[in-house]
């Protein structure tokens, strides 16, 4: 009897080990299958009013006398405007502008407007000082009547189709006339588009309403420095941003780019040009080390919203992610360095931005070329690279925020 409960105990022994051995091969096997995280792409751009801004004044002194001119140089794309402001130096608080939203610089055909606009310039009564005693007022800004503005300052356009680069020249032709006038130091600001509206249908004033203190000191003066202090805090660069390709790969090489080498027509172009990633998609699906191609999202991602999808890996992969700086002729965003597959946390710091090199670039965001404003970019070919200085793109932890939990 001992003998067989002997046996009996042994084989249950046996039994247990067995099960417990396939226990820990079942764990083993569960820790090489598939594990699933999600990863979240955050536009965190601050949207600003105006996407370029600026100031002018004389050659010889800050006044622009008859006789003198100043140009200014801007972008724009199609929807874009450019506003201006200058006093008319020989009154209480008369000031010179065009109407809103701003000088007309392209027809409805999308061409540059060249040449001659001085139809454009206006002049305007501030309403906060009687014209004649200068006593203090509080009247709604309106037109000057009886005074051809466009006989006091002459406008003139011209164009730089590559760069969609506008010079205007400004020049002070009141001299002779009944209305001889010195011109102040100026403003000028061409308003941010987000793809159906301007920011700033109205900058600077509103015809018919009260006037503000910025274009008072203008108008009265002839003084910028608050109107310039404005402008420089609701001037910069923003963006949306495309939908995001999230891939899951072994290896050591990152399948979607290759920094220092152009571009490899495995559709990095078509993401970085037009936020279109089915290209880059079922190129990176046909590759032997690609595990799973994700994409977050399914149309712009404007400031303030973000998108997410999941991916699952094994132990060893790793992962890359790609989205267009949409406000641009060929940038994108992409993880600068590898990262593990099972890494958990804030991935921003390992994003920066990239310029694809199969598009001329353009001011970001007042490009005519720019798929913002529906074009194509001019085409070039060179080697893929970091954005650098050249325009005051904000920094990549204040425009995208990449997470993964």
């Amino acid at each position: 009897m001992k003998k067989n409960f002997l046996k009996l105990a042994t084989l249950s022994l046996g039994l247990i080990t067995i099960f417990g051995l396939s226990s820990c091969d079942d764990d083993d096997m569960m820790m090489e299958s598939s594990m699933e995280k999600t990863i979240t792409f955050e536009n965190i751009v601050a949207p600003k009013d105006f996407v370029e801004s600026g100031s002018f004044q004389g050659t010889n002194t800050p006044v622009i006398m008859p006789g003198e001119s100043v140009s200014v140089k801007f972008s724009a794309g199609k929807a874009q405007s450019l506003m201006f402001a200058t006093m008319y130096g020989a009154s209480k608080d008369w000031f010179f502008a065009s109407k809103q939203p701003g000088i007309k610089l392209f027809d409805a055909n999308g061409n540059a407007i060249t040449g001659d606009v001085s139809s454009e310039v206006l002049l305007w009564d501030n309403g906060t000082k009687d014209n004649t005693t200068g006593t203090a007022q509080s009247n709604p800004i309106a037109q000057v009547p009886g005074v051809n503005a466009s006989q006091l300052v002459k406008l003139n356009l011209s164009y730089d189709i590559m760069k969609s680069e506008f010079t205007l020249m400004i020049t002070n032709t009141s001299g002779g006339t009944a209305n001889a006038t010195p011109l102040s130091p100026g403003v000028w600001a061409v308003s941010n588009y987000n793809g159906s509206q301007l920011l700033n249908s109205a900058p600077f004033f509103t015809p018919n309403a009260l006037s503000n203190p910025e274009i008072t000191d203008i108008a009265q003066m002839g003084d910028i420095t608050k109107m310039v202090m404005k402008l420089n805090a609701n001037t910069g660069i923003m963006t949306g941003l495309s939908p995001a390709l999230v891939v899951v790969y072994s290896g050591n090489q990152n399948p979607i780019y290759q920094l220092g080498q152009l571009d490899s027509n495995n559709g990095l172009k078509e993401i970085s040009q037009f936020g279109d990633f089915m290209k880059l998609q079922n190129t990176l699906k046909a590759l032997p080390n690609v595990k799973g191609v994700y994409i977050a999202g399914s149309a712009p991602v404007a400031p303030g919203s973000k998108v997410m999808t999941n991916f699952s890996y094994t132990t060893g992969d790793k992962i890359a992610y790609v989205t267009m700086f949409g406000f641009s002729n060929d940038w994108f965003y992409a993880n600068e360095q590898s990262i593990d597959a099972n890494t958990t946390g804030d991935l921003t710091s390992k994003t920066a931005l990239f310029d694809s090199g199969t598009g001329v670039n353009q001011y970001p965001g007042a490009g005519n070329r720019q798929a913002l404003f529906g074009g194509t970019p001019q085409a070039e070919s060179i080697v893929i690279s970091k954005v650098g200085t050249q325009y005051p793109v904000p920094a990549v932890q204040n425009v995208l925020k990449v997470t993964v939990n």
